[in-house]
């Protein structure tokens, strides 16, 4: 699905979804400025601030912005839509979706996604922490004797800004366009003042100052690729947020607004070192006239927060996608609008991320440390994209190799050095979010593992439903009036609750429905493809509801409203049955005894099926039993 209104020559209804991406989707590319170049002449690297140097770095972040985020994911990467929506999991369930049925490289690509999904979670920790330190790092410029409340503010911002997520951020929201609007007009102006007074900075549009930046200085070259790369952070965003905005207001945004404003801006920074060399340990700041200090300062933090605030936002999302798509459990999901669908709150996920926000800034103390370690869970999901972009040309369009390998292998080989320039920082703090990556992963591995363990060990005990009503004819049990409907994963067999309950209480409904439901690999299911119902004979029936990962599966609203066959759901009339199941895990039962350990304690923190899927707790009867995995 795209969006055709949004394609093609500008309207009157363009441009607001403009100003709503401006404000959304560059937040964090739009905040790199801050720390990008400050880094690259940082101590860390021990690069001097000579002007071949200058023009040198300048060149490299010019043509990274252009190959990685211009050419990669505006023009090519936001084609790769799911049904409009962008991401590193609907690209993978795009991919998944184009191979063949049990295809040995479908299971790879899962893998891939679910790895590229752990990494972002990664890079949602670091993000808000490195953007708002490196805005009031800004006190340190303009009063220096203030420097000692910079982690002070910057925890207060922060815990603010988790604090009030439960509101939800639609009201906010409208003026996050405006204000990240003025951010890049500042960035801008800022820039141009400085390139006027000193052109000769323009040189560096040339690549030949990168590939001489190079030649001179080989491995530390290579090295400072790990500050380079902060000016690209943020382009996944472009992609993951296709689905709010258009691909088309998105791409407008970008050549319009973002990316000439950060071209000034880093020329301008560039400018400016060139002016004054062996000078400058804040060139963003610098930039700023004293009189403009402490309003840009602001200005900085409020653009950070905007930052921050979307990333947050976009953990939501992806953590949503994820329980949906049956890679994390299930998790409590608070609407905060009525009007938006997108507008949700997970409480756990919001208390995660706080703790570990504040351990980070508590742990690194300032932007500069925190940007050894930042990059490289940006770098190693920008590498798992390229991947799964070069099997879906091939696989769903058909591109003949010599279209695709040579740009595949222009962004691999562009990427790949900035993923080992940043992971051999590993022991000076990178370890830090690919550990987390790593923690993610396995949790995400495991549950996945679990539940299919769980799915087949529970199918294998339990009787084909057919077997079951042929057998009813034989020996009728006592029939009630109602609709008995039986929550189950597999509605091919006899659910347990069906089962205990005949055990029990020796009776059958009148209407007994075996429902499934199923999350597609779409972000939104057709009308056409929501409904399957089979009608077993002697009262039973299957159906099958389906979903997809960005709906919310509320299915006694999808009972009442949905178009399925045979007598409506009336909700007095209406009895729920589900199985509550009392796990243990043993080795040799098909998953590691850890990772077994590790997917109960999932299990059991996890939101119950009934809750997640609506079940209006006065018509609902729950079952017990027991399953070893």
């Amino acid at each position: 699905m795209t969006h055709p209104s949004h394609e093609g020559s500008p309207t009157p209804r363009t441009w607001p979804l403009v100003v709503g991406a401006v404000g959304v989707v560059f937040g964090d590319i739009g905040t790199s400025p801050l720390y990008t170049l400050k880094e690259a002449f940082g101590p860390h690297y021990g690069i001097e601030a000579n002007p071949a140097n200058v023009l040198g770095v300048l060149s490299l972040v010019l043509w990274s912005l252009l190959l990685v985020v211009s050419l990669k994911y505006v023009a090519l990467l936001m084609r790769a839509d799911n049904r409009g929506e962008g991401g590193i999991l609907a690209l993978t369930a795009l991919v998944q979706r184009s191979l063949p049925v049990a295809a040995p490289l479908s299971y790879t690509v899962g893998i891939l996604g679910i790895f590229g999904t752990a990494l972002f979670f990664g890079d949602g920790v670091i993000t808000p922490a490195i953007s708002v330190l490196s805005a009031v790092e800004g006190l340190e410029v303009a009063a220096p004797e203030l420097g000692h409340l910079v982690l002070p503010i910057t925890l207060a911002v922060l815990v603010a800004l988790f604090a009030m997520q439960k509101h939800g951020t639609e009201r906010v929201g409208r003026i996050f366009g405006p204000i990240t609007c003025l951010w890049f007009a500042v960035l801008a102006l800022l820039g141009l003042v400085e390139i006027v007074q000193n052109p000769a900075v323009l040189q560096a549009v040339n690549p030949a100052w990168a590939a001489r930046f190079f030649l001179e200085h080989g491995v530390l070259a290579w090295l400072a690729l790990g500050a380079v790369v902060l000016a690209v952070t943020g382009g996944e965003a472009l992609y993951a947020d296709m689905g709010h905005f258009g691909r088309f207001p998105i791409r407008l945004a970008w050549w319009c607004v973002v990316l000439p404003a950060l071209l000034l801006n880093y020329f301008g920074q560039g400018a400016f070192i060139l002016s004054h060399p062996g000078q400058v340990a804040n060139p963003f700041y610098e930039l700023v006239p004293g009189w403009a200090l402490y309003p840009v300062i602001m200005l900085a933090t409020a653009a950070t927060v905007i930052a921050s605030q979307a990333l947050i936002s976009g953990t939501f999302s992806v953590v949503r996608q994820a329980i949906q798509l049956g890679y994390l459990p299930r998790m409590a999901i608070v609407h905060t609008s009525d009007r938006t669908e997108g507008q949700i709150f997970i409480p756990l996920v919001n208390r995660g991320m706080l703790i570990a926000v504040v351990a980070v800034v508590l742990g690194f103390g300032s932007s500069s440390q925190l940007a050894i370690a930042y990059g490289v869970s940006v770098t190693g999901t920008m590498l798992i994209s390229t991947m799964l972009l070069v099997i879906l040309a091939r696989v769903r369009w058909r591109l003949p190799g010599w279209q695709v390998w040579p740009l595949a292998m222009l962004f691999m080989v562009i990427e790949a050095a900035f993923f080992s320039a940043n992971v051999i920082k590993f022991v000076e703090g990178a370890w830090f979010p690919l550990a987390l990556g790593v923690v993610a992963f396995a949790m995400m591995r495991s549950w996945r593992r679990g539940r299919e363990l769980l799915r087949k060990v529970t199918d294998r005990d339990n009787l084909r439903i057919e077997q079951f009503v042929g057998n009813l004819v034989a020996h009728p049990p006592l029939r009630v009036p109602g609709t008995a409907v039986f929550l189950t994963p597999s509605n091919q067999f006899m659910p347990p609750a069906m089962l205990h309950n005949l055990k029990h209480n020796k009776v059958l409904h009148q209407r007994n429905v075996l429902l499934s439901v199923e999350i597609l690999g779409v972000p939104r299911a057709e009308p056409a493809e929501r409904v399957v119902c089979i009608d077993l004979g002697h009262g039973f029936s299957r159906l099958t509801l389906r979903f997809g990962y960005l709906e919310d599966p509320d299915v006694p609203r999808a009972l009442r409203q949905w178009q399925i066959p045979g007598a409506p759901f009336e909700l007095m009339e209406t009895t729920y049955f589900a199985s509550r199941e009392s796990l243990t895990a043993r080795p040799g039962q098909g998953m590691a005894l850890w990772r077994g350990k590790l997917f109960l304690f999932m299990a059991r923190n996890a939101t119950p099926a009934t809750e997640f899927f609506h079940i209006p707790g006065n018509r609902l009867v729950e079952l017990g039993t027991q399953v070893v995995i």
